[in-house]
């Protein structure tokens, strides 16, 4: 019954991107825009000859399946500071989400267990972790920019700020939502709190955990790219902003299905290591 869902599903999803891909076709190639009155600042924005062209600047799914062809094809080339292929971006653009994310678990899984054992301090942290948590993360870009005085480090605190509130927040409710039973048996069982924080608490709250890690680099995945537009030099959100500055909105659409194609891989990975460590009671 699962397999025969699954290939269904499968199947209904082909048709969907079917359908799209032939509506994206028809709405590209259907007239021009030439002829139209074009707003000033438009123009300035995108050049006259975009604004003004005899037809549509926006790419069909043809054309942006060969540059994803060419891309692919030799994705590490490197020709100079502004000219580097677009594997070689992804790759500084996850060394710095996994460092940043990395640091984050390094401290928010083990703050996140003393917050958690501790209903004292759950409540009187709660208040700064809610007032922190909801801050846009790009609002410490220009704090980090002034204090680290390097753009790539400013980035990798960015990312390390925004994934660590999900998996505190996590760790601290998981940790907290274990079982008293449990607890008392480990009591009981005069078990060192320690061998009770890896035995008993940590398998039991490992599944709420990951699913902070989860949600935690997806939030790095999308921040990454606001900030390598920000700061500039290398990575796929650099990429993005240097393809619009050069109008190559080919490019542009390659860069977003290959961001959504990682985003969609972390986010799996994590979802797969969740399920390992889901028990059954």
């Amino acid at each position: 019954m699962t397999r025969s869902i699954g290939l269904r599903a499968l199947v209904l999803s082909l048709v969907i991107l079917g359908v799209f891909l032939a509506a994206w076709h028809v709405a590209v190639s259907g007239g021009g825009a030439g002829g139209q009155a074009v707003d000033p600042e438009y123009a300035k924005l995108v050049g006259a000859a975009a604004a003004t062209g005899g037809q549509t600047p926006m790419p069909g799914p043809i054309d942006v399946g060969k540059a994803i062809w060419k891309h692919l094809s030799d994705p590490f080339y490197v020709r100079g500071t502004n000219d580097m292929g677009i594997g070689i971006q992804l790759a500084y653009s996850l060394a710095r989400v996994l460092l940043g994310f990395g640091i984050a678990v390094a401290v928010a899984v083990p703050l996140g267990f003393l917050i958690g054992m501790s209903p004292l301090v759950y409540r009187a942290l709660d208040p700064f972790i809610q007032v922190m948590k909801p801050i846009s993360p790009l609002a410490w870009m220009p704090l980090a920019l002034y204090t680290i005085k390097d753009s790539s480090l400013s980035s990798i605190f960015v990312i390390f700020i925004c994934s660590l509130w999900p998996m505190l927040i996590n760790t601290a409710f998981g940790v907290a939502s274990v079982r008293k039973d449990w607890l008392n048996v480990a009591r009981t069982l005069e078990v060192g709190p320690v061998r009770k924080a890896f035995t008993v608490i940590l398998p039991a709250a490992a599944p709420t955990i990951l699913t902070g890690m989860r949600i935690s680099v997806g939030i790095a995945w999308l921040v990454i790219v606001a900030a390598e537009m920000l700061v500039g030099g290398t990575g796929i959100g650099y990429f993005v902003w240097n393809q619009w500055n050069n109008l190559s909105l080919t490019d542009i659409i390659t860069a977003i299905l290959l961001i959504g194609l990682v985003g969609m891989a972390l986010d799996q990975i994590l979802a797969r290591l969740t399920r390992l460590v889901t028990y059954q009671e």
